[in-house]
């Protein structure tokens, strides 16, 4: 049945677009992609990058994705995390798993975000 990801929502408030561009864009490297017109006046914002799509959505009353997350790949989880450095952005580590070296990050709003890489 399944044939892909087409994907992932998190949910952000009211007014958080431009927090929203200048983490996933500045600090992720998404890109962002054009909301369908029919879809533009509910707020929120959508990003691409590699094979991935990206939507935040407004959520009222807002509440951050604490455990649910989305777990992006890099290429380097050395180098992402001396980016996240410089960009003042913290990380938590977490217990790798067999060929996977992880950390955590939250976005702007509190939603956890994974970022791993492959060993």
């Amino acid at each position: 049945m399944i044939e892909g990801l087409h994907h992932i929502q998190l949910a952000m408030p009211f007014g958080g677009e431009q927090r929203a561009r200048a983490f996933y864009i500045n600090i992720l490297g998404f890109t962002e992609v054009e909301k369908p017109t029919a879809l533009q006046g509910r707020g929120g914002v959508w990003f691409a990058a590699a094979d991935v799509q990206l939507h935040l959505g407004v959520e009222t009353p807002f509440t951050a994705a604490k455990k649910a997350h989305p777990a992006f790949r890099v290429a380097s989880l050395d180098n992402t995390i001396l980016h996240l450095q410089a960009q003042g952005i913290a990380h938590r580590w977490d217990v790798d798993l067999p060929a996977i070296c992880r950390i955590y990050i939250d976005d702007p709003f509190g939603n956890r975000i994974e970022l791993l890489e492959m060993t």
